[in-house]
């Protein structure tokens, strides 16, 4: 598609996922009581997005520690700093500048087309949960990647008139929720950016329609606030 990110800078590796998942294991475990449901939606191989609702501070450490394989996740470049810098980098995270993004996305598309899979908070900011200003970047992601976009709904991680940087209390209840895969095309005659804005429209109502489904199953529900901040 014209635009398109070129991919010239080092992928990151592999193995960082493969020994950082076990940290949020134990949060998700331990520290915290999170239920995850849905895990067999995720394909064993072969490129995927894993596309999550973001409202709280924990939601990218319990992603990468629930999910059933090793995930290279998109994290905003302000959280690269200091000892948890130097863990992102590790851990084979993405970080996402702040020039629009474009070379987090052109290195989550070269660990795409490596046949791994990457981890997206599609909001791009801690908020209200609900999908509803999910950006189109994951389109470009999954339409130039050919990989299929897996639902992934977050809840219990803040609760509503708590700041986005606080942490739910010890051994409280999450849930994790990944839903049947999301996959868009790129139809014959269609230009890249009609492409590229049809499928985020499909992939923002699948997101929002698993999101609120799985809140008004379980019980818990989205922050319902514009979130304070710290």
């Amino acid at each position: 598609m014209s635009g398109a990110p070129r991919v010239s800078q080092v992928l990151p590796s592999a193995a960082g996922p493969a020994w950082s998942r076990w940290v949020g294991r134990f949060l998700g475990r331990v520290v915290w009581n999170a239920r995850v449901v849905g895990a067999e939606h995720v394909p064993t191989e072969g490129p995927v997005i894993v596309a999550a609702n973001h409202t709280g501070l924990l939601d990218g450490p319990l992603l990468l520690g629930v999910a059933p394989r090793g995930l290279h996740i998109l994290v905003k470049e302000s959280m690269w700093v200091g000892p948890v810098g130097w863990v992102l980098k590790a851990s084979g995270q993405i970080p996402v500048d702040r020039e629009g993004g474009r070379r987090a996305l052109a290195t989550g598309l070269g660990v795409l087309r490596r046949g791994d899979a990457v981890g997206v908070f599609p909001e791009g900011t801690r908020g209200r949960g609900d999908f509803a200003g999910a950006r189109a970047g994951i389109a470009w992601l999954a339409l130039n990647g050919h990989a299929p976009v897996v639902p992934t709904a977050m809840l219990g991680t803040r609760r509503t008139g708590r700041s986005v940087n606080s942490l739910p209390r010890l051994r409280a209840r999450l849930h994790v929720e990944f839903g049947a895969p999301i996959t868009v095309v790129r139809e014959a005659g269609v230009s890249g950016k009609d492409a590229i804005a049809r499928a985020a429209e499909t992939i923002r109502d699948g997101l929002a329609a698993h999101v609120h489904a799985v809140s008004a199953r379980t019980g818990i529900q989205l922050p319902g606030d514009d979130p304070l901040r710290d």
